[in-house]
């Protein structure tokens, strides 16, 4: 498909109500660095989360003729201007594809289930949600189109909005960025893996240790800008593309050892073109890197399969099959919740993607 393929013209005026709830994700291979409108240089792949979600409803109704602006928002009940560049930067391009956003006034509340900003993909399930509801609008004047469409063009939107988001309306994992790999891939849109996987992966526990709950001091925004002249850029792609390829095989046979291999590869490369870029930057913060040697003796001495992984941020998502949950918890609470700010942390697992309300 192409971009053309997503246009809808028809306009009429029409009021309604509509909630969609999607999850944030935790992508096991990396994508950092875009290009052209939110195209990634590299595949990624990523589990969908459960209980680390937003829940977005929007109002809509005939925009009036003298009314300035088309939009009010809430975030999690408060007026949040600071996030009203990127709404309107948002509904601009959905006008481009959803025609009728143009002549509507929309009451956006949304609600986080997580904190934002703290490396926790907040936009992944907040632009993904806002995206739905969208979607939602453009399903009432054409109940036509099939839900394969409407979940592919909602991730399409996703993505313009941010891109981990694309990741975050199915699951239980997706992938991101056109591979050999995985058939039907795309760059356009997130892609549900819908080749072998092994059950153990299907039912995986992630717990996100806040380590920094504080909003990050630079943004995923800028760190992708910083990539365009990184000069290690070129071989970090290479990587990816080779850990991508062998994740299908993890993904089928199972292969736990090769799993925590590659994600923690993957968290670590991550931070060091952060490290790397010009200028540099660090979000990890002692308490992190405490904990991932506390992570790493633990697995040494008692060879359970327990890895972490990070996005753009310091707090650590601790991935484990579900099989060993009574133990990663005693060892959770014994030996980690000390990294954490006030023994704050997140209980989810892989989840199923994003739902109507």
């Amino acid at each position: 498909m192409t971009e053309k393929d997503f246009v809808f013209k028809k306009i009429e005026l029409i009021t309604g109500k509509i909630t969609w709830e999607s999850p944030s994700n935790i992508a096991l291979v990396k994508y950092w660095g875009k290009y052209n409108e939110q195209l990634p240089k590299n595949p990624s792949l990523s589990f969908t989360l459960s209980r680390c979600k937003t829940k977005t409803t929007i109002k809509y109704r005939p925009k009036e003729e003298k009314e300035k602006g088309n939009f009010l928002f809430k975030f999690n009940g408060k007026s949040m201007p600071s996030f009203h560049q990127k709404i309107d930067r948002f509904i601009k391009i959905v006008e481009s594809y959803i025609h009728v956003v143009k002549f509507h006034f929309f009451e956006i509340d949304s609600y986080n289930s997580f904190p934002h900003s703290t490396g926790v993909a907040s936009s992944a399930s907040s632009m993904s949600s806002l995206a739905l509801c969208f979607m939602e609008i453009e399903r009432k004047l054409n109940n036509q189109i099939s839900d394969s469409y409407f979940l592919k063009k909602a991730a399409f939107l996703s993505r313009l909005g941010s891109g981990s988001a694309t990741r975050s309306i199915q699951g239980p994992i997706v992938t991101w960025g056109s591979s050999s790999s995985f058939d039907g891939s795309s760059s356009l849109y997130g892609t549900l893996i819908n080749s072998k996987i092994a059950d153990v992966f299907k039912t995986y526990q992630n717990t996100i240790l806040l380590i920094d709950i504080n909003q990050k001091k630079i943004s995923s925004s800028y760190g992708h800008q910083l990539m365009k002249e990184h000069p290690y850029a070129k071989c970090r792609y290479i990587q990816a593309n080779k850990n991508i390829n062998t994740f299908k095989k993890i993904l089928s046979n199972g292969d736990l050892s090769e799993f925590i291999r590659i994600v923690e590869l993957e968290a670590l490369s991550l931070h060091a073109m952060m490290l790397t870029s010009s200028p540099q930057y660090i979000l990890m913060k002692p308490n992190t890197i405490s904990a991932i040697d506390e992570i790493l003796r633990y697995r040494k001495v008692t060879s359970i399969p327990i890895c972490y992984t990070l996005d753009a941020g310091a707090n650590i998502h601790l991935l484990y099959p579900k099989s060993y949950k009574e133990k990663a918890m005693i060892f959770i609470k014994e030996k980690l919740l000390k990294f954490c700010n006030s023994g704050e942390f997140i209980d989810d697992y892989v989840g199923e993607g994003a739902k109507k309300i």
